[in-house]
């Protein structure tokens, strides 16, 4: 027993070499005063039995710390944390203290044992760790390594008995490391100080998670120690075949290599599929000797795991066992299919490849047809009529997706059809509209625009000058030697402009640069592919046939709008023009969608089915008196000596002028609601059939989501209905509202506030005011201007805005309740009255009431009835029809139910009207 320095206490202390010792000198179990655990031999005790004790690496320890794992800022030995407290979690082991411990102003704080611990793993010093049991079992509760936080059963690993966990492979982690996904610097072991993701699997591990982590501090890059090991995978010597081939995790059991079908089909169970690649496997391939059901096709075993390819110039590609997205799957950059086994892989540029795809653009890239040579050269012509998007896929080459049909190509066996012409493409080409520099056969990485036609391509080869930017697809580098286009949309030729000058397209209006083709009759240049632009189209934004125009004469200086984005359109250039409405649109509007216009030969061909005909017209040559198809008799144009009090029974909106009525029955109509077309094509259906006018049915409008049986238009194929007020609301062009002087333009994406309800648009689309921050969502524009409730006698208006300022008036005289003074209330001016919207309009209020409905169990016809007054109880549920409801039309039968307990669900209002 020797005697040493008291290390702070007041006595002396003496060293104790064994337990023996320190059994005999303890009086019961006893705490080191530095770490606070159970004290064992060797350590310290005092000499005067007063209780005192430390281990002899706790006394030891160094006052100040530079530790390997945290190179910036030496940690300090101190007492207490600097804390409040006094208490601190530990940044290693994750578990709370409050005796010493070690500090940096990074907010670390470490115990002695965790501090010294890594420390000993940081310098390699394994001796440190000689008591250390080496096992290889099951834990219950420490099953995780300290070092990567990854299970340890099945691995040799370190015990400590202070309750480290660590696997051997993790104590001999090399300090540095040189990692393919940071080339720049060195990765370095250390603490995760700044808890950053992981650069190759994107996980932010969480604070309370310890470890180490392989990073760069000065660029900010951790990597994980399990990611750095996998990715890429590691390569493993066969002792039963020539070549290397790679394993994942180091797979456990040797591989055979099976050369035929025939020994494939007698060791399979069943159908099995390539490890890596995820298809199905086929000789010659890898087996596992101890039959787990491990294979690998020979080609992916020995697939290298860093691809330099010719397409990809910029960055290697690394072959990873996982794609680093934090899904694990990926697209493909090349097939465009759906992949979650092994990917080659660039973090630059975000492309991901199969095995099998990069492999193959490689040997098309350096022209290793005898790669190739047990692919069939042939010439079918393929059918795609089941409709399979596989076969259709096949029916295209994968390297310029133009029609194989009619073209000698190869068709391999994994899947891909490639003209030879395209396998035999050269990897340089000098283009006459790049002089600069030759134009490499490359992936288009950046889905960069065609410079000749203008249109982006995800798939497929492309030729491109990637420092300027430049991409031709490859169809369009062996077409543009044409000199000269004909096209029976323009009455002259066009001829190849070749100088690569910049210019504004005369057929759509855009800029080009590059490719053009001039009409020296006409004076105009256009793109190449506008040559083909169809004169007519029909389109959906519009009743009437649009006309091509280069250029439009304006003899009144006016500035035409496009009806579709709402911004100008130069006129001076091409535009789609109706000479009958006098709209305008950009080419490049009117055609973006592909589904939302056809081609036409001629304006014949698109009908126009009035629902009206003609009887009477004035000397104006205005219709005085019409028959309409879905009306028995004939209606009149107003004004009507009745007033103004009733819906139009086509919008269900208060009828106001210029109208239709009927003498004979109360039925009107607005002059905008009858002169609706019997068939429609509107713009925000994207079904391919028409529109249909109908009446008399229930209905749900996909556009406001109200219930109706008023008028409106049903899809032909998939029987939705669209609402009068809306197909008239959405019909492009400027509209109106009584509440704001500018006209209202509709944008399709435009998301922000409405100023009606105070509710986010949340991207459905809003009127918007070009002129101002005014904003209406679609329910509150068709809002009616009027409206009757039984709080009042007059008609209730709709207002804009209280300018009371009194606080305690903003209140519904309906509900009761509060109201925003900022948002649209109806008003009655004579009565001082004033409501909620919801509260006036009711959850139905555009139900016809008084018509027949049917459509329920009933053996008689019910009628849409609102009980004002007197509420009769609900047949169904007891409870009072306070709302709209369904009333037997014959009297003696006593009959009422709520609208929602007869009527389908689908026509059963789930939400409420707010404000």
């Amino acid at each position: 027993m020797e005697e040493s320095n008291n290390y702070g206490h007041q006595h002396p202390l003496l060293l104790i070499l064994n337990q023996d010792q320190l059994i005999h000198n303890q009086s019961g179990v006893t705490d080191c005063s530095r770490c606070g655990e159970k004290v064992s031999a060797p350590c310290f005790c005092c000499a005067e039995h007063c209780g005192f004790y430390l281990h002899k690496v706790c006394a030891e320890a160094p006052l100040e710390l530079n530790h390997p794992f945290h190179p910036h800022h030496p940690l300090l030995l101190m007492q207490n944390a600097p804390y409040s407290s006094g208490r601190y979690i530990c940044n290693f082991c994750d578990k709370g203290g409050n005796e010493f411990v070690y500090h940096c102003s990074c907010h670390f704080d470490f115990h002695i044992k965790c501090a010294l611990f890594t420390f000993n793993i940081a310098e390699n010093n394994l001796k440190e760790l000689e008591h250390v049991a080496l096992q290889d079992e099951e834990l219950e509760d420490d099953n995780k390594c300290f070092g990567c936080q990854e299970p340890l059963t099945n691995y040799t690993h370190f015990s400590p008995d202070c309750g480290f966990n660590l696997h051997e492979k993790c104590a001999e982690l090399p300090f540095k490391l040189n990692h393919g996904c940071h080339r720049k610097h060195p990765l370095v072991l250390q603490f995760n100080s700044q808890r950053l993701s992981c650069k190759i699997c994107r996980v932010k591990r969480r604070s309370t998670e310890s470890g180490f982590f392989y990073g760069c501090s000065p660029c900010k890059i951790v990597v994980h120690i399990e990611c750095a090991s996998q990715s890429p995978l590691q390569v493993i010597k066969s002792t039963n075949h020539e070549h290397p081939f790679s394993l994942f995790n180091g797979h456990q059991h040797p591989l055979l290599l099976m050369l035929n079908q025939e020994q494939l089909i007698d060791n399979q169970g069943g159908v099995t599929d390539c490890s890596r690649c995820g298809e199905k496997v086929s000789a010659p391939c890898f087996y596992c000797a101890e039959h787990c059901g491990f294979y690998l096709h020979k080609v992916c075993a020995e697939a290298p795991l860093e691809l330099n390819h010719p397409f990809h110039l910029n960055h290697p590609l690394l072959l990873m066992q996982k794609s680093p997205h934090l899904s694990g799957a990926y697209f493909c950059s090349f097939c465009h299919e759906f992949g979650d086994k092994s990917v080659y892989h660039c973090s630059s540029c975000e492309l991901d490849f199969h095995i099998k795809c990069a492999l193959f653009t490689l040997n098309i890239a350096e022209n290793n047809l005898k790669e190739l040579e047990h692919v069939a050269l042939h010439d079918p012509l393929i059918s795609t009529e089941n409709g399979d998007k596989k076969l259709k896929d096949v029916s295209k080459c994968f390297g310029c997706w133009e029609p194989l049909a009619m073209y000698t190509h190869f068709s391999p066996d994994c899947g891909f059809n490639l003209h030879e012409k395209c396998a035999e493409l050269p990897f340089k080409l000098n283009h006459v509209y790049h002089r600069k520099h030759p134009l490499v056969l490359q992936f288009n990485s950046k889905r960069l625009s065609c410079k000749i036609c203008q249109v982006p391509r995800r798939r497929g080869f492309v030729y491109g000058c990637s420092p300027c930017k430049f991409v031709v697809h490859i169809e369009c580098a062996s077409q543009s030697s044409l000199q000269v286009i004909k096209n029976t949309n323009h009455e002259h030729p066009f001829t190849l402009f070749l100088r690569q000058v910049p210019f504004t397209c005369d057929a759509c209006g855009t800029e080009g640069n590059h490719v053009s083709y001039t009409c020296g009759t006409c004076n105009i240049i256009i793109h190449k592919n506008c040559i083909s632009l169809s004169r007519i189209i029909r389109s959906k934004w519009h009743d009437h046939p649009l006309i091509h125009t280069y250029f439009h004469h304006i003899e009144d200086f006016r500035v035409l709008d496009c009806l579709i984005c709402h911004d100008e359109v130069n006129t001076e250039h091409g535009s789609y023009y109706c000479s009958k409405c006098d709209v305008i649109f950009h080419v490049k509007c009117a055609m973006k969608d592909k589904d939302s216009y056809e081609i036409v030969e001629n304006e014949d061909e698109i009908p126009h089915e009035s629902s009206i005909s003609v009887i009477e017209r004035n000397d104006a040559g205005e219709a005085t008196k019409i028959k309409h198809f879905k009306h028995m008799h004939n209606l009149m144009s107003g004004p009507f000596v009745g007033g103004y009090e009733n819906s139009c029974n086509g919008c269900m909106l208060p009828i106001s002028d210029p109208f239709y009525y009927c003498s004979e029955c109360v039925f009107f109509f607005h002059k905008a609601c009858a002169e609706l077309t019997k068939m429609k094509n509107v713009w925000h259906h994207h079904c391919q059939e028409p529109l249909s006018l109908i009446s008399d049915k229930a209905f749900e409008c996909q556009e406001c989501w109200h219930i109706s049986n008023a008028f409106a238009y049903e899809c032909c194929g998939c029987e939705e209905n669209k609402c009068l007020r809306c197909v008239i609301a959405l019909t492009p062009g400027a509209r109106t509202c009584l509440k704001h002087v500018h006209p209202l333009y509709f944008y399709r994406d435009y998301d922000g506030q409405c100023n009606a309800c105070g509710d986010t648009t949340r991207g459905y689309g809003a009127f918007w005011c070009k002129d101002c921050n005014f904003v209406l969502d679609l329910g509150c524009f068709s809002l009616p201007i009027t409206a009757r409730h039984k709080c009042d006698e007059h008609l209730l208006s709709l207002a804009d805005n209280d300018d009371n300022s009194y606080s305690e008036s903003h209140h519904c005289d309906i509900c009761e309740e509060s109201r925003d003074a900022n948002r649209w209330f109806y008003h009655c001016t004579t009565c001082d009255t004033s409501a909620h919207v919801g509260c006036v309009l009711g959850s139905y209020p555009f139900l016809k009431l008084g018509s027949i409905y049917e459509e329920t169990n009933h053996p008689h016809p019910l009628i849409i009835v609102k009980k004002k007054y007197y509420y009769l109880d609900c047949n169904k549920c007891g409870k009072p029809c306070e709302d709209v409801a369904l009333e037997c039309s014959k009297l003696e039968c006593k009959y009422i139910v709520h609208w929602d307990c007869a009527a389908p669900y689908f026509l059963r209002q789930w939400w409420k009207w707010g404000m």
